[in-house]
């Protein structure tokens, strides 16, 4: 049954790619599958065709991804930006920037430091691309400024460039006390040093709260949010994005997917359906549904492979718009799965068991684990929690906690199966 619905969503994955008018894209796609076929054996292959074909042309030929306004920066952003978990293969980020695709994000402790090494790289092999890109990065759960500057003079050399264009000085934040005036001095000393031209934090928790907390601050340039169509449902995340928007601060989303699709229950398989009746896969529903938001100024996205750079760019050249029933068909299967998956509000979860911090942070790395694939990863943020913290993981009684769960996650089996796969 699954390989039906495989066979299914790449067809109109290539319908809809031609429809976006990105027929050149899939020249590699039609060669596979007319291997056998002497007339494809003729055609030249994508790179042939390439080296044929002078960079500026290619380019001019190029449909170009749609492009928001980033807060009151004064900088465009693509509305679909390349995230970095990986080091990225050199011909994903030429492709990505032949559709526009400028804007790309990473951070100082993404695949040990070889993400940011990797992009690095390109821009060492490629100075001259410098000035178009828009690099973003992150730090690494500084303790102070001194951690902070440290952390960024560590990109700056990795990434082979004098400044970054965005700089997420609070990693995976979620307490606004995060937001100190040492943090806005530093930052506003950064400036001056030109090192970074902006300044913001990144948000996996609680982050209706954190959001909220940017809009007010006067000093946060842009922030990046855990945004997709499971937590667009929270209403008060709906305000915190409004809220920003109106105070000029640029939203980013992250998390896009909501996890990645498996083709399971019925509902799995009644969600593919509906979409690919209207034309597109369910992923390229949920970057359309993140998009639909005006306050978002970009989607960051994980590409790596051309496949999914190419269906995620079809999605967002493709001019159709969800329509109120596409939207319920996400909300109704949202709220029918919504306990496999960690809403991250971890001030529920941290109320209920005052003792027993970390409890989201788990659930986010069995996400990794699960749903991702990231198995090394995953552990290696796991055995970052403290020793004391994962000794007590499988002692603890969970209940106060699932009672109060928004998303009804069974946490104490959650637990079980974390320290299982990831310990």
């Amino acid at each position: 049954m699954e390989k039906k619905h495989n066979k299914i969503d790449r067809r109109n994955f290539l319908k809809t790619m031609s429809a976006a008018g990105l027929a050149p894209a899939l020249a590699g796609v039609a060669k596979a599958n007319d291997a056998n076929s002497s007339q494809a054996k003729q055609k030249p292959t994508e790179k042939e065709q390439e080296k044929k074909t002078p960079a500026k042309d290619r380019e001019a030929q190029t449909p170009q991804v749609p492009r928001r306004k980033l807060g009151k920066t004064g900088v465009d952003v693509p509305c679909l930006s390349l995230g970095f978990g990986r080091p990225g293969e050199q011909v994903i980020l030429r492709k990505a920037l032949l559709w526009g695709i400028d804007h790309w994000e990473t951070s100082l402790v993404a695949a040990g430091g070889n993400s940011e090494l990797s992009l690095g790289k390109f821009i060492a092999d490629n100075p001259e691309m410098r000035e178009k890109l828009f690099i973003v990065t992150k730090e690494s759960e500084s303790k102070n400024t001194e951690d902070l500057e440290k952390c960024l003079q560590t990109s700056l050399k990795r990434l082979n460039t004098k400044y970054i264009d965005l700089y997420f000085g609070v990693y995976m934040m979620q307490n606004v006390l995060q937001l100190t005036d040492e943090v806005r001095q530093w930052a506003e000393s950064a400036k001056k040093r030109k090192l970074i031209r902006f300044f913001g934090f990144s948000t996996h928790q609680n982050m209706a709260q954190c959001l909220f907390a940017a809009a007010k601050a006067g000093w946060i340039d842009a922030v990046q949010t855990a945004y997709n169509f499971r937590v667009m449902q929270d209403s008060r995340l709906q305000d915190a994005i409004g809220a920003c928007h109106e105070a000029g601060v640029g939203v980013i989303a992250m998390k896009t997917q909501g996890m990645r699709q498996k083709v399971e229950t019925e509902a799995d398989k009644k969600l593919i359906g509906h979409f690919t009746e209207r034309g597109f896969t369910e992923g390229q529903a949920k970057i359309k549904a993140v998009l639909k938001n005006e306050g978002i100024s970009s989607a960051c996205s994980s590409m790596t492979n051309n496949q999914i750079l190419t269906s995620n760019v079809a999605a967002v050249l493709d001019r159709t718009e969800l329509t109120s029933a596409d939207m319920g068909v996400l909300k109704q299967y949202a709220q029918e799965t919504c306990s496999g998956y960690c809403a991250g509000c971890s001030e529920i979860c941290d109320s209920a068991l005052g003792d027993m911090p970390y409890v989201s942070d788990v659930m986010r790395y069995l996400m990794y684990y699960n749903s991702y694939g990231d198995h090394d990863r995953a552990r290696q943020l796991f055995a970052q929690i403290p020793a004391g913290v994962r000794s007590r993981l499988l002692k603890t009684d969970y209940r106060a906690a699932e009672a109060l769960c928004p998303q009804r996650m069974p946490i104490a089996e959650l637990m079980t199966e974390a320290v299982g796969k990831l310990a």
